[in-house]
């Protein structure tokens, strides 16, 4: 192979720094080599990247396999063991020029293969200019890094850090810079986004970011977040849920539970309670807005009556687009020092939860499909696009990474269907100068 080939595992920060990741090789000069992006979240995360890696290793057998990531930061002695790796490299060096200029021969040593660091030292996530998220019609910008909660089952905080934001000068940039490059949708993501500028001067608060951006980039279509702690949401966040149409009507929250005293053994900050009041209380603001949520099925100690509250609050705060992870023991955490349930067990509650976001997904496309609404849609490929709350929606004929008026004529099960409708000039007009001119809601 020639050139750099990047291999991305785990969330949108990923996805985001991979780019990153390619735009430094490149600039190294780097070539005929592979990038992988790992991610730590669970112990089967880490096991598909070493399959991948074997994989990467058989079909290009000359190639350069350079290894980072949460995983790669958390577990840089178990990629370093492996033949087919010639590097590892840690968070905070993946995006910098100078890692790749600098890395080692082919042959050398375990441990000469580690550049990895105190990722608990860095103090400060600099800004970093990309032109385009190579695949996606939606573009993700980092604006903060690092956690420093200590949720009793994450490794992720030993991966990415303590808590840093990007100053909001650096993120209007690079937006501009996207939608200079014709992307009409952009992502803001963080590990802990909500957390965003308690570590800048002033403090601005992710609300604050998130308008700002608004009101310094006019040509951005849609604004939409990543995953969010909705404990954390400030009374500007809601501000532009209530009133601003080019803020998407769409939140990843993460929950990980619906059973109060799990809430407390996993040390998260909200209870059911709030979760449930969020939830309603966004849906009064803004009706037709749609929730996706992350939770860890079979948590050590998990009763079932505590697991049946899991499968309640999937109903209780309607959640469409459920993520669903078996609990994994991640070595140094205080979870995998708890007493564990069987595998088996922890395996057929997931596939309960999923069960059960798979019903209220069908719910949510047969709501949409009744009230057969225009959308604007951003199509993500050819035919296939996504409303303004994340629903897909097949409309044959719209251009890839356009945004496309969609009347929804019903859905099969797993998308809705629709039809492309001709917009007047007037409601053309409207929608460029940035409102969401065929928002529902």
């Amino acid at each position: 192979m020639s050139g750099v080939k990047v291999v991305t595992f785990g969330c949108r920060l990923n996805t985001f720094e991979s780019e990153t990741m390619r735009k430094a090789a490149e600039t190294a000069g780097l070539n005929n080599a592979v990038l992988v992006n790992t991610c730590a979240v669970t112990a089967d995360a880490v096991r598909q990247a070493r399959q991948t890696i074997r994989k990467v290793r058989r079909d290009n057998p000359h190639a350069r396999i350079v290894v980072s990531g949460c995983a790669a930061q958390t577990e840089p002695d178990t990629f370093a063991a492996m033949d087919e790796v010639d590097a590892v490299i840690g968070n905070d060096a993946k995006g910098k020029t100078a890692t790749y200029r600098n890395l080692p021969d082919f042959g050398v040593s375990q441990s000469e293969k580690i550049r990895v660091n105190d990722i608990m030292s860095v103090r400060e996530t600099a800004p970093q200019m990309i032109e385009a998220v190579a695949g996606h019609a939606r573009a993700f910008v980092q604006v903060q890094n690092g956690c420093d909660h200590r949720c009793t089952f994450c490794v992720i905080p030993y991966g990415r850090g303590n808590s840093r934001s990007v100053p909001m000068g650096a993120v209007v940039d690079q937006i501009e810079k996207l939608v200079a490059n014709g992307y009409q949708e952009v992502v803001i993501t963080g590990v802990d986004a909500t957390s965003y500028g308690a570590d800048l001067p002033g403090r601005p608060s992710l609300g604050t970011l998130a308008r700002t951006i608004l009101d310094n980039v006019p040509d951005l279509k849609r604004l939409r977040l990543s995953s969010i702690d909705s404990i954390e949401v400030d009374d500007g966040l809601m501000d532009l849920i209530a009133d601003e149409p080019r803020f998407m009507p769409h939140l990843h929250l993460s929950l990980q539970h619906g059973d109060d005293l799990i809430l407390k053994r996993m040390k998260r900050r909200h209870s059911r309670a709030d979760a449930i009041n969020f939830c309603r209380t966004v849906r009064d603001l803004r009706p037709g807005f749609a929730f996706g949520a992350d939770l860890i099925a079979g948590f050590p100690t998990e009763t079932e009556e505590m697991f049946a509250r899991s499968l309640d609050i999937v109903e209780e705060c309607g959640i469409a687009f459920l993520h669903v992870f078996p609990y994994s023991p991640r070595e140094g955490t205080p979870a995998a020092r708890m007493p564990q349930l069987d595998r088996g067990l922890v395996k057929a509650r997931a596939a309960r939860l999923r069960q059960a976001g798979e019903a209220v997904f069908t719910r949510h496309l047969e709501d949409m499909a009744q009230k057969a609404e225009i959308h604007s849609a951003l199509v993500e490929f050819s035919g296939v696009a996504r409303t303004e709350n994340f629903t897909p929606v097949v409309a044959p004929g719209a251009p890839r990474g356009q945004m496309a008026p969609v009347r929804v004529t019903g859905h099969d099960g797993d998308r809705l269907t629709g039809t492309l409708v001709e917009a007047d000039p007037a409601v053309r007009t409207t929608h460029h100068a940035g409102a969401s001119a065929f928002a529902t809601g």
